[in-house]
């Protein structure tokens, strides 16, 4: 057995051996070591969660309109998708720790000055850069596990990230409920949270890692080879963009109470954390685009049903954790498609190229959203999520039908894949085996 250029181990007749050789560092780097991290982060996103709710809620209140409100949210998307480029230059310049420092203080002036301007044109140029250092500050944490990560902490790793992300995300949102959203209470708690992240990591005793910058992938490349799976992202993260940017704009319109605005998000967020798992475990047992088709008709079928039901009733929390269970997985579905399909040596690019993918869908899912409603009702906001899940199903099913896919046992292992990670998330996850090729052997994969 040998080394190829990746890190992995090849047989001699070409298999591939364990995942990427990577060897704790000399200071000793480990689970403990990642805590720091991963305690900074829990922060970072409690807070951050927390304003994305608050100020669904205030534009509201505030008589942006619908219109507007869905631009405003959809500057976070736009900021976080630009930020993991602007990170990746300054870390190579300042380092880990002053980059992360820098951007989580100014993440958390941001939440304040949202005090100051109470307007539509400076709301969005606050999200954008809010939205620039959440995307810098998660850069730093990931290229830091990354550098932590052993083959046999790897997975242990990746459920912690996980649990830090959706988690915090989760508990942001219910904090909804801890003041007055029209006051200024909750604004300055979200900036306290965030400022809080500063402490676990810069007193961390951790030597901070080289930065690595996954390898590109052309778009045009990974849509030839997985195209199912880019388009999977983008829907994806259209219906994510919209749930977490206009979600609580949409149940503001409809007269929810605070308490009930926050479970309709966090029931969303629950379900994400309750199915990820099992449908993951069954996307490597049987045909991952079997898995895809059936769980983005379901998503789209609940999304149908919800503007039926009472809005902020039981039932339609209820509906909103199954819909959440069902739309959140879909983006590691998709990461998943495409690892099976793509030669190793291009994992990393084409990691990051589905990153950017579903990123762009954020952006334009809130504003298709704000629009929609603006012009119609706030009820059709599951209009548009059940368009997005609808377009995953007819391509699916035509896919199905029209081309042969991979035999199961030479799919690779599924892994979650939180919405808001950057691709220097990618080597945190479990490397598949081979692609299938053409001849049906191992080699670069075919579109199926």
């Amino acid at each position: 057995m040998a080394e190829n250029a990746v890190g992995w181990l090849e047989k001699d007749d070409g298999g591939v051996v364990g995942g990427p050789l990577i060897e704790a560092g000399p200071t000793g780097r480990g689970l403990g070591a990642a805590r720091a991290l991963l305690v900074g982060m829990l922060f970072i996103q409690v807070g951050g969660g927390l304003q994305g709710v608050l100020l669904g809620v205030r534009t509201e209140s505030e008589g942006f309109g619908l219109a507007v409100s869905g631009i405003v949210m959809a500057s976070f998307f736009f900021g976080f998708l630009i930020g993991t480029r602007l990170a990746e230059h300054f870390l190579a310049a300042v380092g880990h720790i002053r980059v992360f420092a820098a951007l989580a203080s100014m993440a958390s002036g941001v939440s304040i000055l949202h005090l100051l301007w109470i307007n539509p044109t400076a709301w969005a140029l606050l999200r954008l850069v809010f939205g620039v250092c959440i995307a810098g500050v998660l850069v730093v944490v990931e290229s830091w596990l990354n550098d932590m990560a052993t083959n046999a902490t790897r997975g242990r790793l990746l459920s912690m990230y996980m649990v830090s992300s959706m988690g915090g995300l989760t508990l942001g949102q219910l904090l909804l409920n801890g003041g007055d959203p029209e006051g200024f209470e909750l604004f300055v708690i979200s900036s306290v949270l965030i400022s809080a992240a500063l402490v676990p990591i810069t007193l961390s005793a951790t030597s901070a890692p080289p930065l690595t910058v996954p390898e590109p992938l052309s778009m045009r490349q990974l849509i030839s080879l997985a195209p199912l799976g880019v388009l999977t992202a983008l829907c994806a993260g259209i219906s994510h963009g919209t749930v977490l940017g206009v979600g609580a704009v949409y149940a503001a319109y409809e007269g929810l109470s605070t308490s009930r605005i926050a479970l309709f998000l966090v029931s969303a967020t629950a379900g994400a954390i309750a199915f990820q798992w099992p449908l993951g475990s069954v996307s490597d047992r049987v045909s991952r685009r079997a898995v895809i088709f059936v769980v983005a008709a379901a998503a789209a079928s609940i999304a149908g049903i919800l503007p039926l039901v009472e809005p902020g009733s039981a039932l339609s929390l209820f509906l909103m954790f199954c819909f959440g269970g069902m739309t959140f997985p879909l983006y590691s579905l998709a990461m998943a498609f495409a690892g099976d399909r793509v030669p190793t040596s291009q994992l990393n690019g084409a990691s990051a190229a589905l990153v950017r993918t579903a990123g762009f869908g954020s952006i334009i899912g809130p504003v298709i959203g704000g629009v929609v409603m603006a012009l119609t009702a706030p009820w059709t906001f599951f209009l548009v999520l059940v368009g997005a899940h609808a377009v995953i199903v007819v391509y699916t099913g035509w896919r199905i039908v029209a081309r042969d896919g991979i035999p199961v046992d030479q799919q690779g292992e599924w892994v979650p894949w939180p919405m808001r990670a950057s691709a220097m998330a990618v080597n945190l996850l479990r490397r598949p085996p081979r692609p299938f090729s053409r001849n049906g052997g191992s080699g670069p994969g075919k579109a199926v």
